[in-house]
């Protein structure tokens, strides 16, 4: 039987710098996902802060488009908060329904978007045959921001 010969010479195999050098590469792989999935998280939360401001929106200009008899009061409650009416029980003027909505209004903005978010709306009188309307306003900073958001949304107030 023959013995097995041993070569002297360099040994094959992963040296420890190989290893550090992996490991530093792969290190730098991982932050750069951890970035990309903090940006998307970033994204995603502003996109549904966006979500919810076009829906507020969306809210109070289908409820000025109901109350066409309190057009004008809705420029002059969005000035403050609003006051709450009980309309379900009580019968209301269009002046406290649009006093009412923008109540809700405001206290729905509080809600869904950051603590220093804001809704206005304001009335521009076009000269006839152009109809009137209303802007619709919510602005907002998102958390870790310099800029305000805002989105805004036109109705046209037909006499």
């Amino acid at each position: 039987m023959k013995t097995p010969v041993r070569i002297h010479g360099r040994m094959t195999g992963v040296s420890i710098v190989e290893a550090l050098v992996a490991l530093v590469v792969i290190s730098v792989g991982m932050l750069g996902i951890a970035g990309l999935y903090l940006t998307s998280l970033q994204a995603g939360r502003s996109a549904n802060l966006r979500v919810q401001a076009l829906n507020l929106t969306s809210d109070l200009a289908d409820r000025i488009r109901s109350n066409r008899l309190g057009l004008d009061e809705y420029e002059a409650a969005a000035k403050d908060t609003g006051k709450a009416h009980d309309c379900a029980t009580k019968r209301c003027t269009p002046a406290d329904v649009a006093e009412n909505d923008i109540f809700v209004w405001k206290a729905a903005i509080t809600e869904a978007l950051p603590a220093n978010a804001n809704g206005t709306v304001d009335f521009i009188d076009n000269a006839a045959p152009a109809p009137d309307r209303y802007e619709i306003r919510v602005t907002w900073r998102e958390a870790g921001s310099d800029v305000d958001s805002t989105f805004t949304m036109s109705v046209e107030s037909e006499p």
